[in-house]
């Protein structure tokens, strides 16, 4: 099964790859906003999204992605994904 995990974009990180940190339960990570850029990114900060592979896949609305984050975790799913993003996160820091 395919997992997409809600986040919220706290900030645009290359604007010329269109590239934005995400807060997801409070791991942060970059992803490619390029499937939901409009003309001023600026605009996604804020927002939260649908994360899949490090994709923002689709801009979803702060109570979906409450209700998502709820559903995941009740599965144990959120909790395995958000583990391994602190895991790589970790792994970037360290090198």
């Amino acid at each position: 099964m395919c997992l997409g995990i809600p986040g919220q974009i706290v900030e645009i990180t290359d604007e010329a790859r269109q590239m934005a940190m995400a807060d997801v339960s409070g791991v942060r990570r970059e992803v490619n906003v390029t499937c939901v850029a409009g003309a001023d990114l600026s605009e996604l900060v804020g927002a939260w999204v649908l994360i899949h592979v490090g994709f923002a896949m689709a801009v979803i609305d702060e109570h979906e992605a409450a209700e998502t984050l709820e559903a995941l975790r009740g599965l144990g799913e959120a909790q395995e994904t958000l583990e391994q993003m602190a895991e790589g996160a970790k792994a970037l820091e360290e090198q």
